[in-house]
């Protein structure tokens, strides 16, 4: 489950995959179709199985789309991958499009032809893309066309097999509250919309709801499956039950009845036809189930997934854990710190660095008796101009020595069985030159800004995005990517629906866990961003204020790079900031460290 670093992009490819697609399209008479990087649970991480997109394509990133048409292709990706796409995509076969700005939907409202019938797998669009995509076709007399059986899964001979992987139960004690609880409490929650039940879509609200972990997914801790919660209570997991061994059978035996993954169609469909009222994510939930439903004669009830809120803000317990995980966490990353500064520049590349850093975190976890469970995402391990690729993924075919004159720029994280954790720090190899010390240093301000801020009940991350970009607007920079994403209790390191964005339109709770990670890139040279986990406080009064104000408790710890850090470009409430935060990493994680390492950290955080 850890990190490959072979190159699974073959632009190559891309045509001769994207010929057979489109006689099998033709055959089903179809004038394109759409080919999105999801599985039947949208969820960022995808069983090899599900990596249609990659393998039509060559495109390994975590978001994206393709249309196929008869004459022409398309890729579309966020401003995060724009740079990956050129490198692994096959130009002459794909034209690279924006997924924000001109999304697929977007895209077929200005494009299509009169009368096109484009086919989609209604497994792997939600309800709300499907219904953007059937308006957009609509207004051209157009067709949206709900396939049986995906045309991508035709002409894949060799097509994994879905993944089997076991089941494990997530202690209380780490959890916070029991199962039996928690379903309670969703159950609630759908009798409260009038529904009968509603469908749990997303692996990470069965994980969370039922207090299990899995391994079917790389890097997130996920059992593949959906859930039926119902009104009365009565339950259905719907998950392969060789998945289950004695303990966990037992287990979720009796907190409901344990189904067939096929089943759920069967049983959403008497459901239906009894006259039920069905709650459905329409951000989260497969078309598929919407079709299922209606054409059953029952009726869908849109409501948001119940376990999303619940699973954001963390119990207790759970902070607990990732205050415990950032620990362990500070103390690998600042020894893989300290070893990487020995080095002489162009003795290291940048899969041996990456690789450098896992086995340190492998070596802190065993210390401490709390095992490296997973890395949580792969890590981004970019030297040079490679680190201006925002989400960079080395590969055999990519990877590039640490040079003398450049950054490094490396963004990882640990699933420990307490705590998920992702943490961005960037690093001179040798002597940085000037630009690079003024951007480091603009992006470190956007981050303290954040880690300063205040702010009353209600406020959305889209309310506070800017305070982030201030220092590089000022300059007139910018990144092409949001500040922070919500991060999971051993689950996703991408976790919503809290983020910190000019989409983010979620409330900000207390216990909810988010990334802080302003950046800067410039193509060709280098990238620098940087990163800390917050969490989000109770509201506290200010002497001589009138309204009690949340704030953000910094979680992870390791140290910034001071010869980076244009001492005179910050505040003096910056610097305050940045010495205070030294100070609690050194008395944090210095105990966990000895000898050259210990000697290393306490220079680096050092007051300014």
């Amino acid at each position: 489950m850890f990190q490959s670093y072979e190159s699974v992009a073959n632009p190559a490819q891309g045509i001769a995959r994207t010929a057979r697609l489109r006689e099998e399209l033709a055959a089903r008479g179809l004038d394109g179709f759409l080919v999105p990087r999801a599985d039947e649970h949208q969820g960022e991480y995808v069983a090899p199985r599900s990596e249609r997109l990659q393998w039509l394509t060559g495109f390994t990133g975590s978001a994206g789309a393709a249309l196929v048409l008869r004459d022409r292709a398309l890729l579309f990706v966020d401003g995060r991958y724009t740079l990956q796409a050129r490198a692994q995509v096959d130009a002459a076969t794909f034209a690279v499009e924006s997924l924000v700005d001109t999304p697929p939907a977007r895209w077929l409202g200005a494009n299509a032809a009169q009368g096109w019938r484009i086919g989609f797998d209604p497994w792997l669009h939600t309800i709300a893309e499907a219904r953007a995509l059937r308006a957009a076709l609509d207004e051209k007399g157009g067709e949206l066309v709900a396939v049986d059986g995906n045309p991508v899964d035709a002409i894949w001979e060799d097509q994994p097999e879905p993944p089997h992987a076991p089941v494990e139960l997530h202690p209380e004690s780490l959890a916070g509250e029991s199962a039996a609880d928690k379903l309670s409490r969703l159950a609630a929650a759908v009798a409260k919309v009038g529904a009968d039940a509603a469908v749990l879509t997303d692996p990470s609200s069965l994980a969370w709801a039922f207090n299990i972990r899995g391994h079917d997914v790389p890097h997130t801790p996920l059992a593949l499956g959906f859930a039926l919660i119902a009104a009365d209570g009565r339950h259905a997991l719907y998950m392969e039950a060789k998945k289950l061994g004695a303990e966990a059978d037992a287990h979720v035996r009796a907190l409901a009845a344990l189904r067939p993954p096929q089943a759920l169609e069967t049983d959403l469909a008497e459901r239906a036809a009894a006259g039920g009222r069905i709650a459905l994510d329409p951000q989260l939930a497969a078309e598929r189930l919407r079709l299922l439903v209606e054409a059953a004669g029952g009726t869908v009830v849109e409501m948001p997934d119940p376990a999303r809120l619940p699973r954001a803000t963390k119990t207790a317990a759970e902070l607990a854990g990732s205050r415990a995980a950032h620990r362990r966490d500070g103390a690998a990353v600042t020894r893989f710190l300290h070893w990487l500064d020995g080095r002489e520049p162009g003795s290291l590349d940048e899969i041996a660095a990456a690789s450098a850093l896992e086995a340190v975190r492998r070596q802190v976890g065993e210390e401490t008796q709390m095992p490296l469970r997973d890395i949580s995402f792969d890590t981004i391990s970019g030297a040079g101009p490679n680190g201006a690729i925002i989400h960079y993924r080395v590969t055999t075919l990519t990877n590039r020595r640490l040079r003398s004159g450049e950054l490094y720029l490396v963004d990882s994280g640990a699933q420990y069985r307490d705590g998920t954790t992702d943490i961005t720090r960037t690093v001179p190899v040798g002597t940085p030159d000037e630009d690079m010390r003024t951007h480091y240093t603009l992006v470190l301000k956007g981050m303290i800004g954040i880690s300063l801020l205040r702010f009353p009940a209600g406020t959305r991350g889209c309310d506070i995005d800017a305070v982030a970009r201030l220092a590089l607007w000022k300059a007139g920079l910018d990144y092409a990517h949001g500040t922070g994403h919500g991060v999971g209790s051993y689950l996703s390191v991408h976790e919503g629906p809290q983020r910190i964005a000019k989409t983010g339109t979620e409330k900000l709770l207390p216990g909810m866990i988010l990334s802080n990670e302003p950046g800067y890139y410039r193509e060709g040279r280098y990238g620098i961003r940087l990163e800390n986990l917050i969490v989000v406080t109770p509201p506290q009064a200010i002497p001589g204020g009138d309204i009690a104000m949340h704030g953000f408790e910094t979680l992870t710890l390791a140290p910034f790079d001071r010869r980076l850090i244009t001492a005179g470009l910050l505040t003096a409430e910056e610097r305050a900031w940045l010495d205070a935060y030294h100070a609690r990493v050194l008395a944090e994680i210095g105990p966990m460290l000895d000898g050259a390492a210990l000697g290393w950290l306490e220079r680096m955080a050092a007051p300014l």
